[in-house]
């Protein structure tokens, strides 16, 4: 037999203890309240009933409460969980409820699914694509006016425009705005 040794922690075992979910509905039976039972009188029964419960045992609860409310073997309602009553209509949810669909008489044309999104591709024409195949490289290099796509390329100056500038005006011209001219600072009076 093993004693308490703080060093060496194992998982406390408790074999005493039913399952959450036989413990829950047992709880909810024994507060026998119309509208069902709260959690925190779930977890006061629970607690008084059995009492050596681990440490995480609020955790617990809450976790296999959310788990049976979404598995539909309880159902929440007001603030309190209760078993649902095989005999009653399901809760209708929040918000407008969906059209019933209404199924089309025999003989009904079929309705055809609505339109892709997006702009429909042009209409092509079939003696068009028959007549003349064009190859690729063709298709590519060709266009309507006969030029090619896009800027075109900056055409050199020749050197006689080259020379007239410079003789006109000195240096060419560079790229960009040309820099501030800052005045002369004038000589001071009287020195």
């Amino acid at each position: 037999m093993a004693s308490e040794d703080p060093t060496n922690p194992q998982p406390q075992v408790f074999p005493s203890l039913p399952q959450y979910p036989e413990m829950i509905y047992g709880a909810i039976e024994a507060v026998d309240e119309k509208n069902g039972a709260s959690k925190t009188a779930i977890a006061k029964h629970i607690e008084a009933t059995y009492g050596n419960l681990p440490a995480a045992h609020s955790t617990l609860l809450s976790h296999h409460l959310n788990k049976m409310k979404q598995g539909g073997q309880l159902v929440f309602y007001k603030n309190n969980y209760a078993r649902p009553d095989p005999n009653a209509p399901p809760r209708r949810g929040r918000g407008r409820p969906p059209k019933p669909k209404d199924p089309a008489p025999p003989g009904a044309a079929v309705v055809s699914p609505p339109r892709p999104r997006g702009r429909p591709p042009k209409a092509r024409d079939p003696l068009a694509a028959a007549a003349a195949p064009v190859s690729p490289a063709k298709e590519a290099k060709a266009s309507v006016s006969g030029r090619k796509r896009g800027r075109p390329p900056k055409a050199g100056k020749s050197k006689a425009e080259v020379t007239a500038k410079t003789a006109a005006g000195g240096a060419p011209r560079g790229r960009g705005r040309p820099p501030k001219v800052k005045p002369q600072v004038a000589a001071p009076v009287g020195a």
